[in-house]
Parts: structure tokens; C-alpha cells; sequence
């Protein structure tokens, strides 16, 4: 498997972001990160533009966030060709989405801002679909304006990074609640639009520099074959992307905390190994779950069912399974939220 650091939920010049997509490329490329999954509002145009491929060392992939007229419902979609006219329902777009061969998660679903009239909540509120392929559970975005209010605003545009604490509890609920039913993926997003503001009618700031956004939330995910810096093989590329996320074979880090690249959560039976997204045979014997980070000591807590069940300290944790269940690992470092792993269902 081959490990590459994404940031999904980005907006540019051709939606509400104030960059240009090459710019957004360089600037993730200055951080480390390998793969941009682009999501315009409601539209495809840097697609049709050609500005999908390879920008030094970063990979640039075009998605759309759609939503429905009423400014809910946000949808991230990648792999797909056409956008959809937004008075159609939730349901009926996600469904199209997932028909087009491609792939979507449920963008900020609990999001609630209740301290600024101004700036509105966009939560998930159509329930009658199960087609997506997964949810975002950790939005730095989200998290920001949640907590933000006029005493505390300068410090947070000042300090964007510092407000990043975990994922939405009410969206981990969901997904572990869903995975029980089947394989539902978690992502983070950074929702990055690097907003001007000006502030005291005096000076203007950058709110959520695409730069500094970078540091935050990441999804890291494993591809079966390494990609190709090429782009003439840009769709051997895509694919490779998008199947590491529909298969769930990624997890979410804070990479404020630290670069959490290097960590594995698999499990191991006879020989054979299963990774992050993988459903295991009911008939499986002698099963181990196994984690290992990198070469830092934090705290390692395993989740079943939703539950916690046990606590590791180390840079490495292993656990004989007998019992089936679905199962991910969370990782703290200095008591802070750092790793979300996907699951591994054995049931």
C-alpha cells in the first residue's frame, strides 16, 4: 500500500474561494501535501477548464459541492462528469452521483452556528437517502465558526489552527451507528476558502490562508499501485484516488498535532491481512488487530460498536479479537485528538 496526504473540501476563485487553483496547488505542495480534491460550489467548470493533474509535486482532483435550494444538504461529490440542477432534493442528487459512477459524502451534516446571525448553519437534513459513500466527520470550517463570537474573533482569525479540538461528536455517532449496517467512510475536510475580511474598517485579513488551512485536518489514504507523476495517466491516477476513499482505506489526522504519516491500523489472521474499510469473514479465527504510529508514544483507544473498549500507551498496540464487531482506533497525543482511523468490520 502506498500512503499519500490529502485535503479535501477546497474552494477557489471559481466559487466563494479568493484563489486561483494553481496558487492553491503551490501552496499545498509548500506543506507536504500530496493530493487537492477541489469542491466548488456547485459547478465543474476548473474540470472542463483542464485544470485537473499534476502541479509539481501535488495532485489537483476536481469535485463539486453541491446543495439544495435551500442552502442545506451540502454534498461532496468526486468522479463524476456533470453537475445537477439544485432544485432537485438531497436524495435525488446523491443518487445520481452515486449512478454516475462516483463517489460523495455528507459535507458539515450537524453543523450549528448559533453565535452570528450572519453567518447561518448548513446542516444535513434529508435523512430518506442511504446512498453516499461516506461522511465528513471532522470540518475545521465547521468547528471554527461554531465557537466564534464577536468577543472572540480576532483571536481566532489570528489563530485558526488553535481551534481545531475533534470532530463533530453527533457525526461520529452517525457513521458508527451506520457501519454497523455497512461500510460508511469518514473523511476530514478543511472547507478552505481563505476569506478577506476587513476588520475595524481599518485592515484587511486573510481568514483560513489556504496555507496555513493546509496544517489542519488531513485524510490520508493508501492506493493499491503508486501514482504516476504524469499527466497523460491522469485517470489511472483518479481512479486510484477515488477507489482508496470509496473503499474507506484513509483515515483523519490533525496535522497541527504532528504529521501522522507512518500510522497503520490493520488486522492480521493466519497470514492473511485486512486494512481500514475491509469487512472480514464471520468464519475468520485467531484474529489481531494491530496499530502502530510514528515513532511518537501517545494514547492509543479502541472503539467497538461505537464504544470504547480499551486504552493503549505506547507507539503500538495489538489486540487478540474473538468477538465480532465493527472496529476503529482513535489516537490522542498530549490529550488532544490527533488520529481517527476508518473501521474494520468483522461481522
Amino acid at each position: 500500500m502506498f500512503e499519500y496526504s490529502s485535503v479535501i473540501h477546497v474552494h477557489s476563485n471559481y466559487s466563494d474561494g479568493s484563489g486561483e487553483i494553481p496558487e492553491i496547488a503551490r501552496y499545498a505542495g509548500e506543506v507536504g501535501v500530496d493530493i487537492v480534491l477541489m469542491t466548488d460550489h456547485n459547478t465543474l467548470r476548473p474540470l472542463k477548464d483542464g485544470l485537473e493533474g499534476w502541479y509539481g509535486s501535488t495532485l489537483v482532483l476536481i469535485g463539486t459541492e453541491i446543495n439544495d435550494q435551500k442552502n442545506q444538504n451540502h454534498y461532496l461529490a468526486f468522479g463524476i462528469k456533470n453537475t445537477f440542477d439544485n432544485r432537485l432534493s438531497a436524495a435525488e442528487y446523491v443518487k445520481k452521483v452515486k449512478e454516475e459512477g462516483g463517489i460523495g459524502f455528507l459535507a458539515h451534516p450537524f453543523e450549528k452556528r448559533q453565535n452570528m446571525k450572519e453567518h447561518p448553519p448548513f446542516p444535513w437534513t434529508d435523512w430518506s437517502t442511504d446512498d453516499y459513500t461516506g461522511i465528513e466527520i471532522w470540518n475545521h470550517m465547521s468547528e471554527w465558526m461554531e465557537g466564534l463570537t464577536e468577543q472572540n474573533k480576532l483571536q481566532r482569525f489570528m489563530h485558526p489552527l488553535k481551534t481545531v479540538e475533534g470532530p463533530n461528536e453527533e457525526a461520529l455517532k452517525l457513521w458508527d451507528k451506520k457501519s454497523l449496517e455497512r461500510k460508511v467512510v469518514g473523511i476530514g475536510g478543511v472547507d478552505a476558502h481563505a476569506y478577506k475580511q476587513n476588520m475595524f474598517g481599518f485592515f484587511e485579513v486573510e481568514i483560513f490562508p489556504y496555507k496555513v488551512l493546509f496544517k489542519s485536518v488531513r485524510t490520508n489514504l493508501f492506493t493499491t499501485e503508486p501514482l504516476i507523476k504524469d499527466n497523460q495517466l491522469l485517470e489511472y491516477n483518479k481512479k486510484l484516488v477515488y477507489d482508496a476513499l470509496k473503499e474507506g482505506r484513509c483515515y483523519i489526522s490533525n496535522f497541527y498535532q504532528a504529521d501522522a504519516k507512518g500510522f497503520r491500523f490493520f488486522a492480521e489472521s493466519n497470514g492473511k491481512v485486512f486494512q481500514m474499510g475491509d469487512t472480514i469473514p464471520a468464519d475468520v479465527s485467531d484474529l489481531r488487530l494491530r496499530v502502530k504510529l510514528p515513532d511518537v508514544v501517545a494514547v492509543i483507544r479502541l472503539i467497538k460498536n461505537g464504544e470504547f473498549i480499551d486504552l493503549v500507551i505506547g507507539d503500538e498496540a495489538t489486540w487478540n479479537v474473538k468477538n465480532k464487531g465493527v472496529y476503529r482506533v482513535e489516537v490522542y497525543l498530549d490529550d488532544k485528538p490527533w488520529i481517527y482511523s476508518n473501521h474494520i468490520r468483522f461481522i
